[in-house]
């Protein structure tokens, strides 16, 4: 029919945007397991400090590489479409195992590009928990492409095999590659700072130090007699702001780095948590349990490992860019440390407690 007469409609253009559509899957997929290992570690598993801003670009690449996905996925699928309208339906068992891969394939990747784009604008329009979710149906869509792939290999060997495509078709793949550049550039300013200009939809962009969670919408109320609670057993050391204020001062430059994808460096002072430690007889290097003002959050407690208490530039922040912390940054105190990811580094903070 001539509705499908378009060179677009080719196994040699449909592999060839197939192969980068499975390098931006796979990137976006090893990337979201990292991600989800630092926020929900299994007992094997360990996160370096060093470099400061691994986190800041193993999330940034995981956005961006989801991001370039969608105008890829759109293009392989307009070019394989006619393939619905074959008849019969079903020709061989093989058959069958393919037609199944494609659609679980197609559902598993629209879910996870259109929840996340949701996730990236904080736009939550479902029940479920998106991070829980996101990651189970992440495994489904990896075991599909492979599936995928291994069904479609000889197809994918012969079409990527010279001679190439013609003129016709060099032209769809290049507004393909002229699309998924445009949509990588106009929103990589959230974690790329050389990019924020020409971003223009690049999130959280404009502002310095943005906020996920404000203390407003925490309910945080900072007691009168407000302390800091140091715990190790039966042992409890407590401080006050003045007190901690007298201890001896840091300051390190340090990203925020959120799961959304943006991030954003900044200057903060405060104590060092190893020092902390030390002036209540603790070796740092052990793991604890950081707990905030705000009740019931999803991220109202974090655990700190100790690669990080052990590292001298993660703080217990009381100032960002020489002033006191404000409400919305974590006042009285927060902590920041090297590679974490935004949720875990812990606003409003009353407890340290070891593990």
């Amino acid at each position: 029919m001539t509705r499908f007469a378009s060179p677009a409609h080719d196994e040699r253009v449909t592999s060839r945007v197939g192969r980068w559509l499975g390098i931006a899957f796979a990137v976006c997929f090893l990337t979201g397991l990292l991600s989800h290992g630092i926020q929900h570690p299994p007992s094997w598993f360990t996160w370096p400090s060093s470099p400061v801003w691994l986190y800041r670009v193993t999330q940034g690449l995981h956005v961006i590489s989801g991001i370039a996905a969608i105008p890829l996925l759109l293009a392989k699928l307009w070019s394989v479409y006619p393939k619905l309208f074959e008849r019969p339906l079903v020709r061989s068992a093989l058959h069958a195992l393919e037609r199944g891969s494609i659609l679980v394939l197609s559902g598993a990747a629209f879910f996870e590009l259109i929840t996340g784009l949701f996730n990236v604008a904080q736009n939550y329009l479902w029940g479920f928990y998106f991070p829980t979710a996101h990651y189970a149906v992440a495994w489904i869509a990896i075991g599909s492409v492979l599936v995928h792939v291994a069904v479609k290999l000889p197809v994918i060997r012969r079409a990527l095999a010279p001679p190439g495509v013609d003129a016709d078709r060099r032209r769809f793949l290049r507004t393909t590659w002229l699309a998924t550049g445009v949509a990588v550039v106009a929103t990589a300013g959230a974690t790329v700072p050389l990019l924020r200009r020409v971003s223009v939809l690049a999130w959280r962009s404009t502002v310095d130090l943005p906020v996920n969670r404000t203390a407003a919408a925490a309910a945080i109320e900072v007691p009168a007699d407000w302390h800091l609670e140091v715990v190790d057993g039966e042992d409890v050391h407590r401080f006050t702001l003045d007190q901690l204020n007298a201890l001896p001062q840091a300051t390190e430059e340090l990203p925020i780095a959120c799961v959304e994808g943006w991030s954003a460096s900044a200057v903060w002072g405060g104590v060092r948590v190893a020092e902390l430690l030390r002036q209540c007889g603790i070796a740092p290097g052990v793991d604890v349990r950081v707990s905030s003002l705000e009740k019931g959050g999803l991220y109202s407690t974090s655990t700190l490992p100790g690669t990080h208490t052990g590292d001298r530039r993660t703080l217990l922040a009381l100032r960002v860019a020489d002033q006191p912390l404000t409400p919305d940054h974590g006042y009285p105190c927060r902590v920041i440390a090297p590679t974490r990811p935004g949720v875990l580094q812990t606003k409003w903070v009353t407890r340290l407690e070891v593990l």
